[in-house]
């Protein structure tokens, strides 16, 4: 997956860019996510969709590898909840847009846990992201508060990690 940290386009046509926000989406509590997308659309409802696969839960299998580049095991497996939607019509959230369009971008999100909910509100932010008049200001309001909050989170882990680094070494006796 795509490191969250790393800068992200704001043109919305970029797959690296796509995956670099869905990646973002993945890491982020539900909690968080509500409440910065509700704050993103500036407290207006969410608009209409239609579900092309409603938010499930399953198992995927997760692999490893032997000092991290050796030969591939499966390690275990995993709880893992994806969902995937249709905007309907433009997705502007006007009366109107009751129907799905042609054009209507499709909204997918995949991650790990059970949280049915967490798994809609990343994929209706992916549908949204794709809509150019909503990709700009969702690209700052949601996208870029989420990421440096997921990098301050892997910084403070980093930082505690290395405060219990023990460094060996080993003294030379005189003859």
């Amino acid at each position: 997956m795509s490191d969250p940290s790393a800068p992200v386009s704001s043109a919305p046509a970029s797959t690296s860019a796509r995956r670099a926000w869905i990646a973002v989406l993945a890491r982020t509590p539900r909690a968080d996510l509500e409440a910065a997308l509700q704050r993103a659309l500036n407290g207006a409802p969410l608009p209409a969709y239609d579900w092309l696969r409603p938010p499930e839960t399953g198992l995927a299998m997760v692999r490893g590898r032997v000092g991290g580049s050796g030969d591939a095991f499966n390690l275990g497996e995993a709880t893992v909840t994806r969902a995937t939607l249709r905007l309907r019509g433009t997705g502007a959230g006007q009366p109107g847009d009751d129907q799905p369009g042609a054009d209507a971008p499709v909204g997918v999100a995949c991650h790990l846990g059970r949280d049915r909910r967490r798994a809609e509100l990343a994929a209706l932010a992916d549908a949204l992201l794709q809509l150019p008049q909503h990709h700009p200001h969702l690209h700052e309001q949601l996208i870029e508060p989420l990421a440096a909050r997921i990098e301050a989170a892997r910084e403070a882990r980093r930082q505690d990690t290395a405060d219990t680094r023990v460094e060996f070494f080993t003294m030379v006796r005189g003859d």
